[in-house]
């Protein structure tokens, strides 16, 4: 595949702005200012006409801008996060400093996280199901007695060191779980910061932004630092061939390995209207859950998304749905997760304060970013021989692929490494490792939040 860049943006052959050409990009952007800015009828809203279409088409012309153009600037497009970064970044400059007319903002807040609209509720039970819903239930089953593991190893090291060198810092070992660990360990941005986020928001009341904005600074932070270990790590196993089964995972080859064997079966639109719709009844279900929960008053609070993790695997596990169904079912996963991910970013960046994500980046949370990544890796490492797999590739796919960006992560994680042939436990990492942090993550903050 070849390498994005500026010129194809231009080209009018090229449909390189989410389909279309740059003409009829530019149309687009045009009229959408004209929408943002443009005062009529001596109304401050003017032409603005705050529906879910209306807003959802503005959030996707701003994405598409600086989305394109974040994914062809060099070292940011691979080490910084990109397109998914660039927009989440823009989108909060703009916000605080009121470069957009407050009535636009407010209809904003609206879509993303308010009733009656609330795209964020849409976006990540179509995450989760799709994600958890299309590993292969012979995979799930045999990663929970194997493979699994080694990811809780990897979560505890984290965890031990972030938590040691917070304490240097003066800050608490809750502080660090919270706000270090779970982030920096949920499987990335669309099935992990943003859903906890959601998770942190119920708990405490406040707007979910206030705790995105610093968890992306944090998560942005050890991705840079994940990739670099991956690279690190192909240069360890070169020199200590002992450490290494040059991309085998396992030391027991005459065991069956676990391979994560995605959904071949082809989905008609029928299907996939069919999973969105599944999708609702097990979300509405699981909502019922979290109320039954609620009402027994606990000591800690599990969140409707954790039940909804947990409801999803029974299913998978159970082999109770139809290969059609979890083929539509990765097909909406897949159009949300990379047709709207830059559309929910921008909502995301329009109500978050920018001068919280600048305050993140000090040295102290450099530093505790690092031990976080360095824990997984270190404790992976020290134990991953003992469980029957390799030091390296443990360390690559159960620890730096925990600590990533998700997807797009991995794959920079892996090809820093040279070990792309590791994807599928890599997958395992961020769909059902990152599954395991949102439970985690809804426990302690219904404990600690």
């Amino acid at each position: 595949m070849s390498k994005k860049n500026f010129r194809e943006l231009f080209d009018i052959r090229e449909l390189k702005w989410g389909g279309v050409n740059f003409p009829i990009f530019l149309s687009m952007l045009i009229l959408a200012m004209i929408v943002v800015y443009i005062p009529f009828g001596g109304e401050e809203s003017g032409f603005l006409r705050a529906n879910f279409l209306t807003i959802f088409a503005l959030l996707g012309v701003f994405g598409l801008l600086f989305g394109e153009i974040g994914d062809r600037i060099p070292f940011w497009d691979e080490y910084i996060g990109g397109g998914t970064v660039l927009v989440f970044f823009a989108a909060a400059v703009f916000g605080t400093y009121q470069l957009v007319p407050e009535p636009v903002v407010s209809a904003i807040k609206i879509f993303y996280g308010k009733q009656p609209v609330n795209f964020l509720e849409m976006f990540i039970p179509a995450l989760i199901v799709g994600s958890v819903l299309t590993v292969d239930r012979r995979t799930l089953i045999k990663s929970m007695s194997g493979y699994i593991p080694l990811i809780v190893v990897g979560v505890l090291g984290a965890s031990l060191c972030g938590i040691a060198t917070g304490l240097f810092f003066g800050k608490s070992p809750i502080d660090i779980m919270m706000n270090y660990v779970l982030p920096i360990m949920g499987g990335g941005t669309g099935a992990g910061a943003i859903p906890m986020s959601e998770m942190w928001s119920s708990k405490t009341g406040r707007p979910s932004s206030e705790w995105f904005a610093f968890a992306i600074s944090i998560l942005t932070i050890a991705n840079i630092i994940a990739i670099l270990a991956g690279a690190f790590l192909k240069k360890l196993g070169e020199k200590n061939p002992s450490l290494t089964g040059n991309g085998d995972l396992v030391i027991d080859d005459s065991k069956e390995v676990v391979k994560d064997k995605e959904v071949e079966v082809k989905a008609e639109l029928v299907h996939t209207a069919a999973a969105f719709m599944m999708t609702g009844i097990l979300f509405t279900a699981a909502h019922i859950l979290g109320e039954i929960w609620q009402s027994f008053e606990f000591s800690f609070e599990i969140h409707r998304l954790a039940f909804l993790i947990i409801l999803t695997m029974l299913l998978n596990i159970g082999g109770l749905v139809p290969e059609r169904l979890k083929a539509g079912a990765k097909r909406m996963q897949t159009f949300f997760s990379k047709h709207t991910i830059w559309i929910l970013m921008a909502a995301v960046g329009f109500t978050t304060d920018v001068n919280e994500i600048i305050s993140a980046l000090s040295l102290a949370n450099i530093l505790i970013a690092f031990a976080i990544v360095v824990g997984a890796v270190i404790s992976i490492m020290l134990l991953s021989k003992k469980m029957k797999f390799y030091p390296v590739e443990a360390a690559i796919t159960a620890g730096l692929c925990m600590a990533n960006r998700g997807g797009a992560g991995d794959v920079a994680v892996l090809g820093a490494a040279d070990r792309m042939e590791l994807m599928s436990f890599a997958q395992i990492s961020s769909r059902i490792g990152g599954a395991m942090m949102l439970i985690l993550g809804s426990i302690v903050f219904g404990i600690f939040a």
